[in-house]
């Protein structure tokens, strides 16, 4: 397998203002499925740093009371407790709309001032393109006095209310607001990943890379300036301690950190025209898909997305894209709902008029029937390539919010067959595999130690199996859920198409406030990332 095939080159990624490596070997890549796992060990990684560790976080949403175990620490209290035992306590948390909009940025705020007053400190981030948001949600623990156990976490889970689910799907007891039709705790999907090795170092200069960036807190917004003056708030970051080296090899992965910025005024130092590699990196990966993508994601709009996948499909008749999506949008509301859905469902139109009988969409329930809600990022490309982030498929993580996703090859072949699915000699490999046989055992109720994984391996095989699964639940809640429930999770996803009346205002909507366009006017007009 050649790296450059795969991953970006320096010159793809096309921002010499960053000093992020092109990307990084040696590594370990561990896929953490759900909130309460990635919970649990986060705790157990931070209550093991000491006096003079660092603890740097970038988030999009932090509830200082959401309870990391069933008895707590809060997330707060966890890096209170850490400031408070000398360890070098550092956060980026987007300052966010007000609460009454349904945001967060009360609670953004309480966070703030909670691990402020412990002696860390966290600042409140506006500087994003207008209607934008800083959506990263990363964790870098570094321990200067033994870097081989230096772990960072990036991926999609945020620290905040309704994330603590498990794979039983009951949802997280401490639940954010979201549309009635996913009860009263909305059971929620995500995924984030825990790595080991240089690539630590990497993520450790985008956190600092942003937190040096001469650029004003409150840029784009006077009035939250001057508020933030008056309630005495931290407007100006206090230096970094020195970057340690990079932790030491330690594992047979490749890692190549992908970003999304957009091109603002005053620009970002380590970003002058803003990063497009998340788009840039699913572009080159998809174009070379020969048998099989699978994708979870949040959203899946965009027709600029939906074309990059439309075009995969039509020039090889052996592709299949399977994608998993939230069945219905977070939100409810006259307004807020038709321009969550309009997308989506052109985006999908698209993609089935390329390839009808090789696009399968699903959505996920729980064993009670209720709807989970898909709040992963994650992408596999013939079973080679890999990628889990905070980015959704659509044009505004692809150009517009600040977004983070690292993308994983694997040194170590997988020798079930076929060995090769792609046949382009890259040969499947088990990090990728796995990645999407541990999804898809959770999702069809398959032995969670791969017992059963025989009719999943060959894409061919899988795309069958994984339809006929969804179709059979389907059926029985058709027929009115009489006899036993199939096994599996999945049912195929049948977006709403608006009635023409309403598509006229919310197709507009969509384009300029759901999904607005961050790219300079030059790649707009040229069509490219």
């Amino acid at each position: 397998m050649t790296l450059r095939d795969w991953f970006l080159t320096a010159q793809e990624r096309a921002n010499p203002g960053s000093e992020l490596p092109v990307w990084t070997d040696g590594n370990l890549a561990e896929p953490l499925i759900h909130g309460a796992p990635y919970f649990d060990r986060l705790v157990s990684e931070v209550e093991a740093l000491s006096a003079g560790d660092h603890l740097f976080f970038t988030d999009w949403r932090g509830d200082p009371d959401e309870l990391m175990r069933p008895d707590g620490p809060t997330v707060a209290q966890l890096f209170a407790r850490a400031a408070q035992r000398g360890v070098i306590v550092k956060g980026l948390v987007w300052r966010s709309h007000l609460d009454t909009l349904s945001y967060s940025e009360s609670e953004n705020r309480d966070l703030s001032e909670a691990i402020r007053a412990a002696g860390g400190e966290v600042l409140l981030d506006q500087r994003v393109r207008r209607g934008g948001s800083h959506h990263q949600k990363l964790v870098v623990l570094r321990r200067p006095g033994d870097p081989s156990r230096d772990i960072a976490f990036a991926g999609g889970i945020d620290l905040c209310h309704s994330r603590r689910d498990d794979a039983g799907h009951a949802g997280d007891p401490q639940p954010i607001g979201m549309s009635p039709r996913y009860g009263p705790t909305p059971p929620w999907h995500d995924v984030q990943l825990a790595v080991r090795g240089p690539v630590v170092g990497a993520l450790d200069t985008t956190f600092r890379e942003r937190w040096t960036d001469p650029m004003p807190l409150d840029s784009e917004n006077p009035m939250a300036y001057l508020r933030d003056r008056m309630r005495g708030s931290d407007l100006r970051p206090d230096p970094l301690p020195e970057q340690p080296a990079d932790p030491p090899p330690c594992g047979p992965h490749h890692v190549q950190v992908l970003r999304t910025y957009p091109a603002v005024r005053p620009r970002y130092s380590f970003a002058p025209d803003g990063e497009r590699t998340v788009a840039r990196g699913y572009t080159k990966a998809v174009r070379r898909a020969r048998r099989l993508i699978y994708l979870e994601d949040q959203y899946l709009w965009s027709t600029e997305v939906a074309e990059l996948f439309a075009q995969a499909l039509h020039e090889h008749q052996d592709l299949h894209l399977v994608a998993v999506v939230p069945r219905h949008p977070d939100v409810d509301g006259r307004l807020a709902l038709p321009p969550n859905m309009v997308g989506r469902e052109q985006a999908l139109s698209l993609c089935r008029r390329a390839a009808p009988e090789r696009v399968y969409v699903f959505d996920v329930e729980n064993h009670d029937g209720t709807p989970v809600y898909v709040h992963a990022k994650v992408c596999v490309v013939d079973d080679v390539w890999a990628s889990v982030g905070s980015d959704n498929f659509n044009r505004r993580s692809w150009t517009h919010d600040s977004e983070l996703s690292c993308a994983v090859l694997d040194d170590t072949r997988d020798e079930r067959v076929p060995a090769d699915p792609a046949g382009l000699g890259d040969g499947a490999r088990v990090f990728a595999r796995d990645l999407r046989l541990r999804l898809w055992r959770e999702h069809l109720d398959r032995d969670p130690g791969g017992a059963q994984d025989d009719d999943l391996i060959d894409p061919a095989d899988a795309v069958t199996a994984v339809a006929a699964a969804a179709e059979e639940l389907d059926r029985w809640h058709a027929g009115g859920r009489v006899g036993p429930r199939p096994p599996g999770r999945l049912r195929p996803h049948r977006p709403e198409r608006l009635p023409w009346r309403t598509r006229l205002w919310a197709l507009p909507a969509y384009r300029l406030v759901y999904d607005p366009d961050g790219r300079p006017l030059r790649a707009r007009r040229a069509g490219t990332w």
